[in-house]
């Protein structure tokens, strides 16, 4: 039987005491294996070299000067916020927010810049998104040498592992080598990772889902992302590929293929109003959703029959989603459920005739409408994720 590489094992094992410390501290070393299922002894040596490297700090429960106080005060442990900084961004065709954080997660400064990126050349955006780091990190009172990653979340088909975008519709170039690119510019270690892998993250950390080890997330935007939670731990494809839920196939039809992205994509959703001037325009701005919106709620004939049409298909989707994973929980995220009551009715009612009658009641389903600043900060948890799993010396992480 082949035996697991230590190394991995050993970084596994550090994930894993970090993210307890991180979520339940102050904790103690012995809550810490339980949670954990590690023994005493290797906490102990983990939580040992942590301390040393400055990681995490103690903190004793009870007053230590008060003499007639029975027993020894307990040594609880929590992560150290200044042990690093890192920065998140959510970057879309027509805005990039940014997010600078500390060792917790915790938000030091945040930046908004509504601008167009659409289709822009790759060094354009780059300066652009360049701008926007360097911008949000003085904001932070601090420098880039403060910074010890940088993770920028885009709508798309993202390779993890060698930071490749192979596609994204904010983005006319194809096989992208990103984070080669803004490493250099930024010199510093930069992510590139899908936007809905990142939101998972989020949601995982600080947000509905933070009571889960297992989990799914659907985000409803310019593409249709899936991120998959398992034991804790993001879900991947090969290379690290992220799943894009819009290339799924729901059949064959005169045409050829029938993929998701066609039925309830926000493209195929919005192509109807093209020919509509205003509508354009709002489209342009990435408003074209809201906008939506409010031609819904005046009970736009071709907008509502799209609407019903999508939540038909997202619904069906989660069905086979379910079946395949079965989840506890899926959240879905993202500006389509801006469409309101047509969509949600609809995709509601499709996903109960769909789901099989033995997966009933399985899966909760969760309708969230988080921010972009929230988006931002799940790609910053994805950074702070991967310093977890690191190996660090009294420098830093040593790569």
């Amino acid at each position: 039987m082949k035996t697991a590489d230590p190394e991995l094992m050993r970084a596994m094992n550090r994930l894993s005491v970090l993210d307890a410390i991180r979520r339940h501290g102050p904790i103690s070393r012995v809550e810490i294996s339980e949670r954990t299922e590690l023994s005493t002894t290797t906490v102990s040596a983990i939580t040992g070299s942590l301390l040393d490297d400055g990681l995490i700090l103690t903190r004793h429960e009870g007053d230590i000067r008060n003499a007639a106080a029975r027993g020894r005060p307990r040594v609880m442990l929590e992560l150290n916020p200044a042990a690093a900084r890192v920065v998140g961004a959510k970057i879309t065709a027509s805005r990039m927010v940014f997010v600078v954080t500390d060792f917790c997660g915790d938000v030091l400064s945040t930046l908004t810049l509504p601008i167009r990126i659409d289709r822009q050349p790759i060094s354009v955006i780059a300066d652009l998104i360049e701008d926007g780091v360097r911008r949000c990190v003085v904001d932070a009172e601090l420098s880039l040498k403060d910074v010890h990653s940088v993770c920028l979340g885009l709508p798309g088909v993202i390779e993890h592992r060698t930071g490749r975008i192979r596609f994204s519709p904010i983005l006319k170039d194809t096989n992208v080598d990103f984070a080669t690119e803004m490493s250099a510019r930024l010199d510093t270690p930069t992510i590139i990772e899908s936007d809905a892998t990142a939101i998972t993250l989020a949601h995982h950390w600080f947000g509905k889902a933070r009571d889960l080890e297992d989990m799914v997330l659907i985000s409803l935007e310019q593409t249709l992302g899936l991120g998959v939670l398992h034991e804790g731990r993001l879900f991947r494809g090969a290379g690290g590929l992220s799943h894009n839920l819009g290339d799924l196939v729901l059949g064959m039809g005169p045409d050829g293929v029938v993929r998701l992205s066609s039925q309830a994509g926000e493209q195929a959703i919005l192509a109807d109003q093209r020919g509509d001037g205003a509508f354009a325009e709002a489209v342009k701005l990435g408003r074209g959703m809201a906008h939506a919106q409010a031609l819904i709620k005046a009970e736009d004939s071709q907008l509502l029959t799209a609407a019903i049409r999508a939540g038909e298909a997202i619904g069906l989707s989660i069905a086979n989603i379910v079946t395949l994973f079965a989840p506890p929980r899926v959240i879905l995220v993202g500006t389509s459920l801006a469409l309101g009551a047509p969509f949600l009715k609809s995709l509601g009612q499709a996903y109960a005739l769909a789901i099989p009658p033995s997966l009933q009641g399985v899966s909760e389903l969760v309708f969230d409408d988080s921010n972009d600043e929230f988006w931002a900060r799940g790609a910053a948890a994805v950074a702070l994720y991967e310093l977890y799993e690191s190996p660090w010396s009294t420098t830093g992480p040593a790569h």
